[in-house]
């Protein structure tokens, strides 16, 4: 306990990382947020007619990224959210480059009202782990 008087900074310090770090998982279960890994994504591509929703601003876009995937960065997700409608029955799989900002679009999407949504874990750096194909 004298440690902690001694060092309220480092202990303070050590409190604000460990809240950085849980915040996103609690906010996924919070919100019935599940992640899918790459290939749970291509069978739900494949089965469910699932569409996947790439988060990432249009120059990482360009660079690479998932067939298929509809380009909606994270920064203009709001005003975009009525395009997203037609795609309201089907289960969305949201991607970024590693998976945080597809949690925060996945999050604003649920508060939406869209049923189905998923992020891919580990973002398209997990996909491009698994020699999954990417397009440009």
């Amino acid at each position: 306990m004298q440690f902690v008087l001694n060092h309220w900074y480092l202990f303070l310090a050590l409190v604000v990382v460990l809240a950085l770090l849980v915040a996103p998982n609690f906010m996924q279960v919070m919100h019935g947020i599940k992640s899918l890994t790459p290939a749970q994504s291509v069978l739900s591509i494949n089965r469910e007619s699932a569409v996947v929703i790439d988060v990432c601003e249009p120059s990482e876009y360009a660079g690479g990224h998932v067939p298929n995937a509809v380009n909606v960065p994270l920064s203009s997700l709001a005003q975009r959210l009525t395009s997203l409608n037609k795609y309201k029955e089907r289960p969305l799989i949201l991607v970024c480059r590693s998976g945080n900002r597809a949690l925060k679009a996945a999050t604003m999407l649920c508060k939406s009202g869209f049923p189905a949504v998923y992020v891919m874990a580990g973002g398209q750096a997990a996909w491009e782990k698994e020699n999954l194909p990417l397009e440009k």
